[in-house]
C-alpha cells in the first residue's frame, strides 16, 4: 500500500519531470499544484511510452489546462488528456489523468474517468469531429489522425489508460467498463499510485533471493578455473520463479517454501519486483506485451513449457551455491540479480498466474534459467544484455540502451551538467542538470550536423539501427563535438522563439538549421530566415504543413539549391 512519503515522492518526481522538460521560465511561471499536476504527465507518459524527448511527450498532451497555461493555445480535450500514437506497433494509447492535490490511503477508484473519456471516443469513430472549430484544432487533428488509422487496412489496438495519483485504480471489470470495451473495442488498463510507487520502489533496491534445486538439475560452467566467475544452466520450476521475483523480500529468500506439495496459495497475489526487469519499464506501466503462446503452453501443456521456451538469463553480482542433504540439492542465494533476458517470460508467467492461476499447472511447469555471477562488473552485465537481447524482437533503441558506447556518453555529459536520458527509467530523476537530453535526440542532432537532417527527421527508428555505427562512431571527436552541439541545439531553440511564435517552433526546423550551421555558415538568424523563406516556397501550390514538407524527399535538395544561390 503506497504512503504519504510514496505520495511525495511522485510529486517531486513530476515537478523535476516538467521543469526538465519546458525549462525554468515556463516552469516557474505556473502555480505550485499545476507543476505537479502536468509533471506528473510527463513522467507518466514517459514510463508508459518509453519516450524519452520532452518535446514529443508534449505533443502527446492535449488536455485543455495544459495548452492554455503551457502552451499559451485554446484547445478543448472532449475527456481525453494525452494520446500517444505508435505507428511501429500500430497501438493507439489514450490517456485520462486523474490528479489529486492531497493524499488519502482510501480514496481512489471511480469509474467517471472512463465514462468522461467516451465523449472523445465517440466523436473520433462518428466523424463528428469534423465539426469541431479551430479553437479546439489540436485536438480535432488527433481524433482525424486516430480516425484514417481505424479505417485503414491496418489491425491498429486502442487502449484506454486512466492514471491516478490516488491509491486505489479503477476497477475495469465492472458491467458497464465491460460494456464499453466492446462498444468501442478498446481495452482499459488502470494505473494507480501503488503501481507507480512499487515501480520507483523497486528500482531503487537490489533484489536478493534463494532458492533450492535438485543437483540434477543444474550445471556449472567456468571459463577459467583462476576465476571466481561462474555461470549455471538451471531447470526452475514455475511456480518458484514466481517466489524468487515477487515483491514480498520475506518471499523471495523463504527457500523452503516451496516443494512440489506446498500449497501456493501465498503466490497467489504477489506482484512483481518490477527492478529485476533489467532497463524494462515499458512491459511493467505501458502497454504490457504478454506472449500468447507462452500464456497457451502455461495453459494446455504446461509439461512442455521447459522444451518450448527460451529461457531466463539473470545476471547476480554475488552467486552463493551451498549443498545441503548429504550434497543431494544446493540452495543457491543471488545477491542483486536482475533478469536481463526473458523480461515478456516473466510477465507472460505473471499474466497467467494473476488470470487463471492453476496450481497444478504453476507446479508442472519448469524453464531454463541462466544465471552468471558477474560481482561489480557493470560492463559485463551490460555485455551479457545486449548480447542475449539481440537474437530477441526487442527494438533497437532498448537495446543499445545498455551500449558501451551509450554508457560512455552518459558519463560525459554529466561531467558537464547534462542529463542524458539514456533509458525511460531516468524520467525526473534529478534536477541538478542544466538541461536534459534524451538519446534519440542526440542521434538527431549528430545526423543532422554529420549532412542528413532529412534521414535524422523521417528514418528515426534507423538511427538505432542501420545507422547507429554511422552516428556514433566510437572516436575522440564524437565526444569533443557532443556538447558544443547540444549547446548549439538550444541555442538554435532559443533564437527560433524570439524570432517567431513558439508553436511555430519544433525539433525538425532546428536540425536543419544545425544542418546548415555545419555548412560553415554561422548565422543562426540568417540561418532560421533562410529556412523559412524556403519551406513557405517549397511546393507552395500544395496544401502541404511545413511539417510534412520537412520530411519530403526533394526538401533538403532545394534547401541546398537556395543556400548555394545565397551564397552567390
Amino acid at each position: 500500500m503506497a504512503s504519504l512519503n510514496d505520495f511525495k515522492l511522485i510529486n517531486k518526481r513530476s515537478e523535476i519531470c516538467l521543469e526538465n522538460a519546458i525549462g525554468k521560465e515556463r516552469f516557474y511561471k505556473l502555480s505550485d499544484a499545476d507543476k505537479k499536476r502536468f509533471g506528473f504527465y510527463y513522467l507518466i507518459l514517459g514510463l508508459t511510452t518509453g519516450v524519452a524527448d520532452a518535446d514529443e511527450i508534449e505533443r502527446m498532451i492535449i488536455d485543455t489546462d495544459y495548452c492554455n497555461k503551457v502552451r499559451k493555445t485554446k484547445n478543448n480535450d472532449f475527456g481525453i488528456d494525452a494520446v500517444y500514437i505508435n505507428d511501429e506497433e500500430n497501438k493507439i494509447l489514450l490517456y485520462n489523468f486523474k490528479f489529486r492535490d492531497n493524499f488519502s490511503p482510501v480514496k481512489g477508484g471511480k469509474i467517471s474517468p472512463i465514462l468522461d473519456s467516451t465523449k472523445f471516443l465517440s466523436m473520433t469513430f462518428n466523424n463528428s469531429f469534423e465539426n469541431v472549430d479551430d479553437n479546439s484544432i489540436i485536438s480535432k487533428n488527433v481524433m482525424k489522425s486516430i480516425n484514417e488509422k481505424i479505417h485503414s487496412d491496418s489491425a491498429w489496438n486502442i487502449e484506454l489508460i486512466v492514471v491516478s495519483n490516488e491509491s486505489n485504480g479503477t476497477d475495469v471489470n465492472k458491467p458497464e467498463i465491460d460494456s464499453l470495451m466492446k462498444d468501442y473495442d478498446v481495452s482499459i488498463k488502470s494505473i494507480s499510485l501503488d503501481d507507480i510507487t512499487g515501480f520507483l520502489r523497486d528500482k531503487n533496491c537490489e533484489i536478493s533471493s534463494t532458492f533450492v534445486i535438485n543437483k540434477e538439475s543444474f550445471l556449472v560452467y567456468e571459463s577459467d578455473s583462476s576465476s571466481s566467475s561462474k555461470s549455471y544452466l538451471a531447470k526452475i520450476d514455475i511456480a518458484d520463479l514466481i517466489r524468487i521475483t515477487c515483491s514480498d523480500e520475506n518471499l523471495r529468500n523463504s527457500h523452503d517454501f516451496y516443494d512440489h506439495n506446498s500449497d501456493l496459495e501465498r503466490i497467489k497475489d504477489m506482484k512483481l519486483a518490477v527492478g529485476v526487469l533489467y532497463e524494462n519499464v515499458r512491459g511493467y506501466l505501458g502497454h504490457s506485451k504478454y506472449n500468447k503462446n507462452i500464456i497457451n503452453t502455461l495453459r494446455n501443456t504446461p509439461d512442455k513449457f521447459f522444451m518450448f521456451n527460451n529461457g531466463i538469463t539473470i545476471t547476480a553480482k554475488n552467486v552463493k551455491v551451498d549443498s545441503i542433504n548429504a550434497k543431494t540439492k544446493y540452495i543457491f542465494t543471488l545477491e542483486d540479480m536482475q533478469i536481463v533476458n526473458g523480461g515478456q517470460t516473466l510477465r507472460s508467467i505473471y499474466e497467467f498466474k494473476d488470470s487463471e492461476f492453476k496450481e497444478e499447472n504453476l507446479k508442472e511447469a519448469s524453464v531454463l534459467v541462466r544465471i552468471f555471477k558477474t560481482e561489480d562488473k557493470e560492463d559485463l552485465i551490460n555485455q551479457i544484455a545486449e548480447y542475449t537481447n539481440s537474437q530477441n524482437a526487442i527494438s533497437d533503441v532498448d537495446l543499445k540502451s545498455i551500449n558501451k558506447v551509450q554508457i560512455d556518453i552518459e558519463k560525459l555529459l554529466e561531467e558537464n551538467r547534462i542529463g542524458y536520458i539514456r533509458k525511460t527509467g531516468d524520467i525526473g530523476k534529478s534536477n541538478n542538470f542544466e538541461r536534459q537530453i534524451s538519446k534519440e535526440k542526440l542521434a538527431q542532432i549528430i545526423y543532422s550536423y554529420k549532412g542528413y537532417p532529412d534521414r535524422a527527421t523521417n528514418q528515426k527508428k534507423k538511427l538505432f539501427g542501420i545507422y547507429y555505427d554511422e552516428i556514433f562512431a566510437e572516436n575522440k571527436s564524437l565526444f569533443d563535438d557532443l556538447v558544443n552541439l547540444i549547446n548549439l541545439y538550444y541555442k538554435i531553440e532559443e533564437k527560433y522563439k524570439e524570432l517567431y511564435d513558439e508553436n511555430d517552433v519544433y525539433n525538425q526546423k532546428i536540425l536543419y538549421i544545425i544542418y546548415l550551421q555545419s555548412k560553415g555558415e554561422d548565422d543562426i538568424e540568417g540561418n532560421i530566415h533562410l529556412l523559412e523563406k524556403v519551406l513557405d516556397e517549397y511546393r507552395a501550390n500544395d496544401d502541404i504543413s511545413k511539417a510534412r514538407k520537412l520530411i519530403q524527399k526533394g526538401f533538403k535538395e532545394y534547401l541546398d539549391i537556395e543556400r548555394c544561390k545565397k551564397n552567390e
